[in-house]
């Protein structure tokens, strides 16, 4: 059987997995008039409603003769460790690009994952039919990238395909994508032409797990590619590691390849095949398969260290227990390390608290997304504000650093250069991409741009938009302005009432609605000055014979703020936790008692 293995690799909202989408309609994976969601690849409740991928997944078609094997990988470096560990599992890559954004950070971290693997690209330039595409610039754009890079002579040859994703549409030349019913052929074509067929290791079997999922009927599933020898079902093998640190033994259970988006059962798998199997609870990511008479333990995978850290704790605020079903550090600890043993580019620590965990990644995004995993699954929990995690070099501390673009309206451009600007950033280069829109590149340290977002939304009436990516370890950056507002915090329990909330809006901006439960210790609202400042906020007015009860119906507030999850993680100073429910998200103190507040503050100064 003739195998092709390839990767899709691309910056966030590209169209790779709308192009996935067109693949499996070409080869007929979808019956004729088959309903079908787009983006079918993005399963995940929270990839479908953010719009990007975050979990690598394996599908395969049938085209002329040849299997080809494709894998979707994230666009977000934050989910970088998905990216390295299925880069390893494929021989080409297909390079997707916006024919109106071209080359951007995220593009750069993919194709610089891809040529250190040896992959050479073939580029597709999407989304060629919008009305300001200039497909040529992309294309040269690329080249210099791969050149940057250090891309080989055989790399920076690479084959070019324009393309209409959303349409189904490619060719080698923008004539042919204008053609109606043109198809996606030529990619496919391309595939066959330019990537190689999979190199076999030899006869004895090697697999290196890739990648683990899971089933609800047979347990634990290693993914990987098999490089050499076979896999069969109910064959005995062992698992190993290149730092021969374990040695597993097992049997494999049920065996699985990959057909359209399905797993298929079968009784064996060739070399240069991708496969999937059950039956070895202890299997873990980097490991090995080996016959147990050949033990050869291929290297290790190796994902980029994390940038970010934050700590997990207990939810012991006076409302816990009330949403969720995993409250205890049992429940919790368990939940990390499982994590941990799936999610490689995450750490997982405990600490001198057992009630605390202090967990790394590889950014804002990559924790928010196991936050917010976490409380859809009735976990309730504590997190602090996250800080990066510094280096000891020599004399000095090295930080992170990101590389961040912005697109904005010229207006807007002084205002974001005085944002950045006073986060330590350094701009790079900018460029003119229309009469009114500019593209401004900044050298940020990682906390310079913790809770920047809604900021940045804000300052720019919502007309900018930002990507960034990790950089690199750079010298301290010094001192960093921080907070300029306190925070408005209840100081007594109660429900939150239209006249107490009419007083406290007068200091600040208000994050609750009358009729929010609060407890003494929870943030309520912004104060306008930089102090935080204790509000009642369930006073109740007096009734007499000429105020009545329900005179606060006429009342009118401002909206509260509505904070998202990233909001309210970028909005913590450095005394303060986000609870977080299943249906709650809560600003509190990370000590509760005003009075004991008070004291800590007295024996600080």
């Amino acid at each position: 059987m003739k195998i092709r293995n390839i990767a899709i690799i691309a910056h966030v909202d590209h169209g790779k997995t709308t192009l996935v989408d067109a693949f499996l309609k070409q080869a007929g994976t979808f019956k004729a008039h088959q309903q079908v969601q787009e983006r079918v690849l993005d399963s995940n409740a929270l990839e479908r409603e953010r719009g990007i991928t975050i979990l690598a997944k394996n599908i395969s078609i049938r085209y002329r003769d040849t299997k080809i094997n494709i894998v979707d990988t994230p666009g977000h470096a934050d989910f970088g460790g998905e990216v390295e560990r299925i880069l390893g599992m494929v021989d080409g890559a297909l390079l997707v690009v916006d024919a109106v954004e071209g080359a951007m950070p995220q593009t750069r971290f993919v194709v610089q994952k891809a040529l250190e693997q040896g992959l050479a690209p073939i580029l597709v330039v999407n989304k060629v039919d919008r009305p300001a595409a200039q497909p040529d610039r992309v294309v040269d754009e690329v080249f210099d990238l791969l050149a940057a890079l250090g891309a080989s002579d055989e790399q920076l040859d690479f084959p070019v395909y324009f393309a209409s994703a959303l349409r189904g549409a490619a060719g080698n030349t923008m004539d042919e994508v204008a053609v109606d019913g043109v198809g996606v052929t030529s990619i496919l074509d391309g595939v066959l032409a330019y990537v190689p067929a999979p190199k076999v290791a030899g006869e004895y079997l090697q697999m290196v797990v890739a990648n683990l999922d899971y089933d609800d009927y047979v347990g634990r599933l290693a993914v990987g590619r098999v490089r050499g020898g076979a896999l069969r079902q109910g064959q005995e093998v062992i698992l190993t590691h290149s730092d021969h640190s374990t040695v597993v033994r097992g049997k494999i259970a049920q065996l699985y390849t990959f057909e359209g988006l399905k797993r298929t059962g079968a009784a064996l798998v060739e070399a240069g095949d991708i496969a999937a199997f059950s039956g070895i609870d202890r299997v873990a990511i980097g490991q090995t398969v080996n016959e147990p008479e050949h033990p050869m333990a291929l290297p290790a995978i190796t994902v980029d260290e994390p940038t970010l850290t934050m700590v997990f704790r207990v939810n012991d605020g006076p409302m816990s227990g009330q949403d969720g079903r995993f409250l205890t550090s049992r429940h919790l600890g368990d939940r990390l390390r499982r994590e941990a043993k799936t999610n490689v580019a995450l750490r997982v620590e405990e600490t001198s608290t057992p009630d605390e965990f202090e967990v790394s990644g590889r950014g804002e995004l990559h924790l928010s997304v196991l936050i917010e995993t976490m409380r859809r699954e009735g976990y309730e929990f504590c997190v602090s504000r996250p800080r990066p995690i510094l280096r000891q070099v020599g004399d000095g501390v090295e930080e992170p650093y990101e590389s961040l673009v912005i697109d904005v309206p010229q207006e807007h451009m002084g205002t974001v250069m005085e944002l950045i600007g006073s986060r330590r950033g350094e701009m790079q280069d900018m460029q003119q991409l229309s009469e009114d829109q500019v593209r401004l590149h900044f050298l940020v340290p990682s906390r310079g741009l913790l809770g920047f977002s809604s900021q940045f939304l804000t300052e720019t009436h919502g007309y900018g938009t930002m990507y960034h990516t990790f950089s690199h370890y750079g010298p301290w950056a010094g001192a960093m302005p921080g907070r300029t507002s306190g925070s408005l915090v209840a100081w007594e329990a109660g429900e939150a009432t239209a006249f107490a909330l009419s007083n406290a809006e007068q200091r600040g901006q208000l994050f609750i609605a009358p009729g929010t439960k609060v407890y003494a210790g929870m943030i309520v609202g912004m104060n306008s000055r930089p102090e935080d400042l204790d509000v009642n906020v369930a006073k109740r007015k007096q009734v007499s014979n000429v105020r009545s009860a329900g005179s606060d119906d006429t009342l009118k507030l401002t909206p509260p703020v509505t904070m998202h999850l990233e909001d309210a993680i970028g909005f913590l100073a450095d005394d303060e936790f986000l609870e977080v429910t299943p249906k709650n998200l809560r600003l509190r103190k990370a000590v509760l008692s005003r009075h004991r507040r008070e004291k800590i503050r007295k024996v600080s100064t």
